[in-house]
């Protein structure tokens, strides 16, 4: 039977679809990857991947064994833990973050989280949340930060903070006239998104009844970040939403300037760290939890109060 260093090899090759990466990945030469997994495709009686598809994947019987092999190296690493007892969190951890989220709150995370736990090496990704989703549903990664609920019955979920959305608008804009906005108002307005692929430009649409429209001339799906918008928008005109984790960051002029609040109940996305249900690295998955609500900085709320959670799917 194919050894434990066999399997790491191939569910490396399995992941990254690249023979050279994949032996980067496990700190050996390409071909002494290659000769381990020819081995134990002997030892299995089957071919596990095809190698002339570009990237590598693999064959029918190799994707059948796949869970095993993902189980028994699970498996090894919980033998570890448990070998450690009560000893602090440590060990290898791969967190996805979302990319509306990670400039805002690694800074105040990945530091303090490092020198608490040395022994935690931490992989950070930084993801959209179906790439996410589908990454811990393998149990390619452990957790993730990201906006929720999701509606995936595999996976749960630790609330972290609420970040309510404000308008943001360009200086000569006529909504910056009030102190308070509307949705109705904004519904009528210049609205400028993120593009497709972001869970907060889906949350945008839902909010603006967006998916209910026909005609979208008012509409601008153009950027990759909100700093990319607020760049358009006071190069040009119109406006956008934004979160209070990127808001915050904002020059206090600035904020008073061009950010409004809404006159409703305010739209909120809900924040959480999400894993797999069958997740076992618990003691780090609550340690991030613990980091993260600890150092989240008080404008983002840790309860719902009057705001109005969004949808991200749908």
């Amino acid at each position: 039977m194919p050894s434990l260093t066999q399997l790491t090899y191939i569910h490396a090759l399995y992941r990254t679809g690249h023979f050279g990466k994949a032996a980067a990945e496990c700190n050996v030469s390409q071909p002494t990857l290659s000769t381990q997994i020819a081995k134990a495709e002997d030892e299995l009686g089957i071919t596990i991947f095809d190698r002339q598809a570009k990237p590598i994947v693999a064959t029918e019987p190799g994707e059948a064994i796949m869970t095993h092999v993902r189980e028994v190296l699970a498996a090894h690493e919980r033998l570890i833990a448990a070998a450690r007892g009560g000893n602090e969190p440590a060990g290898p951890f791969t967190l996805g973050i979302i990319p509306t989220l990670a400039p805002y709150v690694l800074p105040w995370f990945v530091g303090p989280f490092a020198a608490r736990y040395p022994r935690v090496e931490l992989t950070i990704l930084e993801r959209p949340t179906e790439a996410i989703v589908d990454a811990i549903a393998t149990q390619d990664m452990d957790a993730a930060v990201l906006a929720t609920p999701l509606g995936e019955p595999t996976l749960e979920r630790s609330i972290l903070f609420y970040d309510p959305f404000y308008i943001y608008a360009h200086q000569q804009s006529p909504l910056l006239a009030e102190q308070h906005i509307d949705l109705a108002t904004i519904e009528r307005g210049d609205l400028w998104l993120l593009e497709d692929g972001h869970c907060f430009r889906n949350q945008v649409v839902h909010l603006c009844g967006l998916h209910r429209r026909q005609l979208l001339a008012n509409v601008r799906f153009e950027a990759g970040s909100f700093e990319t918008l607020r760049g358009l928008i006071d190069s040009s005109r119109g406006f956008t939403l934004i979160p209070e984790s990127y808001a915050r960051t904002l020059p206090k002029d600035v904020r008073v300037a061009q950010v409004r609040a809404f006159s409703d109940r305010t739209p909120t996305r809900e924040v959480s760290l999400v894993a797999h249900r069958a997740q076992w690295k618990r003691d780090i998955v609550e340690a991030i939890v613990d980091e993260l609500r600890g150092r989240a900085p008080r404008s983002l709320p840790r309860e719902i109060g009057e705001g109005e959670i969004l949808p991200i799917f749908g």
